[in-house]
């Protein structure tokens, strides 16, 4: 048993001795991260006809990890209406899974029908957000009894583009608003059962907004060519998958700032007084491999020659990425970024190419020219793109 003990002892100490070992499990896992390079991560230097056949591989990856199922359970059924000052809203249920029912909206701006469709855009909430936040209606006022918010709320993205002339349609993200437990946004419950069944948060987020992209392709109301989807926040994650499965959605409003969410992990793990490193993300954002084939800048660049705009800044480094990858495209005015108010003046913004480890979160943000106070639906900036796209008048 001695000899057994000494021998235990000398090959844990020749581990250790490994220049730059660690006895952190935390430290050894990001380790592996950071040797684990996303393996579809764009190239700006390849072939215009190299470029195509990585967003071939991109759309069969991203297939691959979403596992949407084959089919939903029924159509979607029309359940009521309401008229409303300038356009009329309906609520609608679809049926993406057995015993699953979401219900979602549709605003019709007045005087748009099946003889005069109008462009429609698919509107995705942020985190603890509704579709009722977003169709300008009262909070659970699921039946659309009596008036519409009187509050203008800048949120309301579904109420603002139908004023505007657009189809609009409102939907709730998995566990929240009227998709909820009891009232219980329970993000946290949902994404762990899902990930037990190899599945994901992101992979029904995407599945049951599919169901209802795949529905409003259907209306005769919309001209199915011409439909956009705006994502908020959490929402731009579905909107991006869904964009690199579908190519003919038109085009995409990606309404937070760009992020590698790998670097984040990586580098936003200073400890804090007690000895803790921050959690990378939370629970409904992870999905197994992903950050192994590729991240938020590479799934962007994929989407092109088709029209995105992002709203609230990020890195130039990323940006200028995924303008590169546009030029490759043959689109290169078809990608539009704006920065934060706090970092417009380029003189306000590091030029990184890779963000230090070891910081917080505040300081993430501040070398990644984010301004989270200032983090809302950004019509300023969404609605002349609209116009130039002439996608409104």
């Amino acid at each position: 048993m001695k000899k057994m003990l000494l021998t235990l002892s000398l090959a844990a100490l020749s581990v250790c001795d490994i220049a730059g070992a660690s006895i952190s499990t935390r430290s050894a896992v990001e380790s592996m991260m950071r040797r684990n390079v996303p393996s579809l991560q764009v190239d700006t230097t390849v072939s215009p006809s190299e470029f195509a056949s990585w967003q071939d591989s991109m759309r069969v990856a991203m297939t691959r990890l979403m596992r949407h199922p084959a089919s939903q359970v029924a159509p979607p059924r029309k359940i009521g209406e309401a008229r409303r000052s300038g356009y009329r809203i309906e609520r609608w249920e679809s049926y993406p899974l057995e015993d699953y029912t979401v219900a979602f909206y549709m605003l019709v701006p007045d005087g748009v029908d099946a003889s005069k469709p109008a462009p429609a855009a698919l509107c995705i909430p942020g985190f603890g957000q509704t579709k009722e936040l977003l169709a300008g209606e009262r909070q659970g006022n699921f039946t659309l009894e009596g008036e519409a918010d009187p509050d203008e709320k800048i949120a309301a993205m579904a109420r603002i583009l139908a004023r505007e002339g657009m189809v609009a349609v409102a939907v709730d993200n998995p566990s929240c608003g009227e998709l909820s437990d009891n009232g219980y946004f329970d993000y946290l419950a949902s994404s762990r059962f899902l990930l037990e069944l190899g599945w994901s948060y992101l992979g029904l987020a995407s599945w049951q907004d599919r169901v209802i992209l795949d529905w409003m392709k259907s209306r005769p109301e919309i001209d199915a060519d011409r439909i956009i989807i705006s994502g908020f926040s959490l929402g731009t994650e579905p909107m991006m998958v869904l964009g690199v499965m579908d190519p003919s959605i038109h085009a995409f409003v990606y309404n937070d700032f760009m992020c590698r969410t790998r670097e984040r992990a990586l580098v936003m793990n200073k400890p804090d007084d007690k000895g803790a490193r921050p959690f990378p993300n939370s629970i409904e954002h992870l999905i197994p491999e992903f950050l192994t084939l590729f991240d938020f800048p590479d799934i962007v660049a994929a989407l092109a020659p088709r029209p995105v705009i992002c709203t609230e800044g990020g890195m130039d480094r990323d940006f200028g990425i995924i303008s590169k990858a546009y030029s490759l495209a043959g689109a290169p005015g078809a990608f539009r970024f704006h920065h934060y108010a706090m970092f417009e003046d380029e003189s306000m913004r590091q030029p990184l190419d890779t963000l230090p480890s070891g910081i917080d979160r505040a300081t993430f943000f501040r070398l990644a020219n984010v301004d989270p106070p200032h983090h809302y639906f950004k019509a300023e900036h969404v609605l002349p793109w609209l116009k130039e796209l002439k996608l409104i008048n």
